[in-house]
């Protein structure tokens, strides 16, 4: 190992013993760690930013486009320079127009995606789900595995829809079978999101696992 690994390797070292110090509370140890990745992270950000959009999406266009692109790449400029208005109350009015528009193009995203993205290939799949011509699995098993897919994208749509919803004097009474569809809706979306839980805490036990491997490599190290 040579120098330059040597040094970060004992960067690292203590970075971590000083993010595990919030074990015994907040401290100003724990504190620079965590002010140390939120400026480095800003740091890298901007740099990405710099070389990936500004230079070759704003600065190349207007300094060697055509007349077209030099004239295209002036919205998106005026719109960011009308952005920094929001940094003054008293000019923060200018920059209502450059939020408007980001807004916008973030709803029309978010819709455009959950369409196409969730609600289209979901409906797909739990058609597809009963196909069972080329598959290597049991004709049973493909039924009952489609069946029990669909039940859960049914159900958890009925308790979001109809089992959510605060009570209220104006509120209909749900059926007896509506309220029975949203419980095992509940039930999918419980186990759903404890499969999810179990993931988180297997991805943190597993950087928990890298850290601590990397300290005893640090104090390896530091013994010889």
């Amino acid at each position: 190992m040579n120098l330059i690994e040597l040094i970060w390797t004992f960067v690292g070292f203590f970075l971590t013993l000083f993010v595990f110090s919030y074990i015994f509370g907040d401290n100003i140890l724990f504190r620079f760690a965590s002010y140390l990745l939120v400026g480095v992270s800003a740091g890298y950000l901007m740099v990405i930013i710099f070389y990936k959009v500004l230079i070759p999406k704003i600065v190349i266009p207007f300094s060697t486009g055509s007349t077209l692109q030099k004239t295209l790449v002036i919205i998106p400029l005026a719109l960011g320079t009308l952005l920094l208005f929001k940094l003054s109350p008293r000019l923060a009015r200018l920059g209502n127009v450059s939020m408007g528009y980001l807004v916008g193009a973030g709803a029309a995203v978010l819709v455009g995606g959950v369409i196409f993205g969730t609600l289209f290939p979901q409906t797909g799949a739990a058609v597809a789900a009963f196909g069972i011509s080329g598959t290597t699995v049991a004709p049973g098993i493909q039924i009952l595995g489609a069946a029990i897919l669909l039940i859960g994208t049914i159900t958890s749509l009925a308790y979001f829809q109809f089992g959510m919803r605060g009570k209220s004097m104006d509120k209909p009474r749900q059926s007896k079978l509506m309220i029975f569809i949203s419980k095992v809706g509940q039930i999918f979306i419980a186990v759903t999101l404890g499969a999810l839980f179990a993931g988180a805490m297997l991805a943190a036990l597993t950087a928990l696992i890298e850290r601590l491997g990397s300290l005893w490599t640090a104090i390896t190290l530091f013994l010889h």
